[in-house]
């Protein structure tokens, strides 16, 4: 997860397999946005489907991700709870831009351009993180990344090592079926 993943430069029927594997990760671990390396894959690629503030939802593709982000006195911090799908359960406050734009193109290789603010932007700013070999918690100060890596061991056990790929554990499931 820490490093600068590879540009997309492969639009084909793979690319294509993959993203949709991805937005069905994404959405059976209930969360609004997933990068290519949280699944094994070293490729500039995140799907995402995440309301703004004002609630309006917006999903995409993003291939080989720039961000933009404002300045000076146009940068306002938002700083409320982030989690992430590679550290399960565990969340603490991250400050962000209340805004971002994120430019690149899809998995058909067209352009796109994503923007907006609240979780959005949030979510924008995190996966194409992602892609550059960040995670949040290389944001944090030593005391918030110390609680939040404290609070993700708690939820160890109900998650696999390859989450997001593997479901949950389901500890009543498992008290319920005999061992054979």
């Amino acid at each position: 997860m820490h490093r600068v993943n590879k540009p997309v430069t492969d639009f084909g029927d793979e690319l294509q397999t993959l993203v949709a594997d991805m937005v069905a990760t994404m959405n059976a671990a209930e969360g609004v946005g997933l990068a290519a390396n949280q699944v094994g894959v070293d490729l500039q690629l995140f799907v995402f489907d995440c309301p703004d503030k004002d609630g309006n939802h917006v999903q995409g593709v993003v291939c080989n991700p720039k961000l933009e982000l404002p300045e000076g006195k146009d940068r306002n911090l938002d700083e409320g709870d982030e989690g992430c799908l590679s550290l399960p359960g565990a969340f603490t406050k991250c400050a962000r831009p209340d805004y971002a734009k994120v430019t690149g193109v899809d998995q058909h290789n067209q352009p796109v351009t994503f923007e907006g603010n609240g979780l959005l932007a949030r979510c924008l700013q995190h996966e194409t993180d992602h892609t550059q070999g960040m995670v949040f918690g290389d944001r944090l100060s030593r005391k918030y990344r110390k609680r939040l890596f404290a609070e993700a061991e708690e939820f160890a056990p109900d998650y696999p090592g390859d989450w997001p790929v593997s479901p949950m554990v389901d500890h009543d499931q498992e008290e319920q079926t005999p061992a054979t």
